[in-house]
């Protein structure tokens, strides 16, 4: 593990120069520049004292950051067909996340059960053909290419009055599907 690599990164993410992170923890700008270029290892009481002054514990800076995944791809994507619509979940998991993306397929002639209120946003972008968008009493038409976004205060639905498949991205936050 590159120790100095990563004190660096966090220094500069807290914007300090190597003297301002120095005299926070008592330790010379030189030490601090060693530290950073790999040329000397800190003990634990001073590593702990530079960690500190960065704003992080121990077990932030080494836990393993790799473990995230940040791309996915349509093996990850999870699927459930009901009737008339398919849900793909784009990011598994993303209940854990601000926001849950899913792609829909509604099929044609096909209307979504209701969607009952709840806190958050709701944002969708058309794909493939045209919906028309249910919110409360009012009913919206929108049509590929075009967005919708609204507060989920309201019942809402979705619905697919055509003869062709209409796809959606729909994106909640915070996550609900």
């Amino acid at each position: 593990m590159e120790l100095g690599v990563k004190i660096k990164r966090l220094r500069l993410r807290n914007n300090l120069t190597q003297e301002e992170l120095a005299d926070r923890c008592e330790l010379t700008k030189g030490y601090i520049s060693q530290l950073e270029n790999e040329l000397t290892s800190p003990s634990i009481a001073t590593l702990e004292d530079i960690l500190n002054a960065l704003g992080t514990t121990p077990a932030e800076f080494f836990s393993d950051e790799k473990n995230e995944k940040l791309v996915y791809t349509e093996a990850d994507f999870i699927e459930k067909l009901a009737d008339g619509h398919k849900i793909e979940w784009l990011v598994p998991n993303a209940q854990k996340n601000e926001m849950e993306p899913i792609r829909m397929t509604v099929e044609p002639h096909t209307s979504l059960q209701d969607d009952v209120p709840h806190e958050g946003d709701e944002f969708g972008y058309v794909l493939k053909g045209s919906i028309w968008l249910h919110i409360g009493q009012a009913a919206y038409p929108v049509k590929k290419g075009e967005v919708f976004y609204f507060a989920a205060g309201k019942v809402h639905r979705i619905e697919n009055r055509t003869a062709e498949k209409a796809v959606v991205l729909w994106i909640a936050s915070p996550p609900t599907f």
